[in-house]
């Protein structure tokens, strides 16, 4: 790299890295040391795909040496509170509207109270969730209790998957939303809703609540 443009570089780190951000562990730590797009997905565990997307929604910016994405200090960081939120499924827009309120925290005391807020409302969220999941199980044991499902419908004797469908199905039957599903199976959103849609339909289900149940009496997958 030429020594002008490590230099300009570095200066832009440095002028990045005098914002707030809540204290998180990275899994990288160095001074001077950048980061390549490659190594920076594999400290994180996601693709480069996923960085690109971040970068598109304004979560995250890369320095420029010529063509190369570079990763650093500041930008470990920043990603270092993305993938927290990502880890606990906040929707995207409520990582956008968290990263901009930290980049406008006037102190570190004010980002970590920013972050708190944040896992505050998504932990509401997720009980909401886990109440409505209660529910739905609540309503598969009761269709195995009947052997039946509110329409009468019979269940599938046989409906042939895909691997991916199986996969698919499994996280659906976990209550993930499609949006989740897309990022566990590194596909993007309108993929996922596709393969959902599939399974339903083959399991001539109205929704996707119909087609686990259905699947749950078909023995392909194990009530809880």
């Amino acid at each position: 790299m030429p020594q002008d443009s490590w230099n300009h570089a570095t200066s832009m780190d440095a002028a990045a890295a005098r914002g707030f951000l809540p204290r998180l562990p990275v899994p990288y730590h160095g001074t001077e040391d950048r980061l390549a797009i490659a190594e920076m997905a594999e400290a994180f565990g996601v693709t480069h795909r996923t960085l690109h997307f971040y970068e598109e929604k304004g979560l995250l910016s890369a320095m420029r040496i010529g063509p190369m994405r570079v990763y650093g200090e500041s930008h470990i960081r920043r990603m270092a509170v993305i993938n927290a939120c990502r880890e606990i499924d906040m929707p995207i827009a409520a990582i956008q509207e968290l990263m901009a309120a930290l980049d406008r925290a006037q102190s570190q005391e004010g980002a970590e109270q920013l972050f708190a807020a944040a896992l505050h409302a998504r932990r509401r969220e997720l009980a909401a969730q886990q109440s409505i999941l209660r529910r739905q199980m609540q309503r598969i044991a009761e269709f195995l209790e009947t052997g039946s499902t509110e329409d009468d419908s019979p269940v599938p004797g046989s409906v042939h998957l895909s691997p991916l469908e199986t996969e698919c199905l499994g996280f659906m039957a976990e209550g993930h939303s499609a949006e989740r599903i897309a990022r566990l199976l590194d596909m993007d959103l309108t993929a996922a809703l596709t393969l959902e849609s599939g399974i339903i339909r083959k399991f001539d289900a109205h929704n996707r609540f119909q087609a686990v149940a259905k699947a749950v009496l078909a023995g392909m997958i194990a009530a809880e």
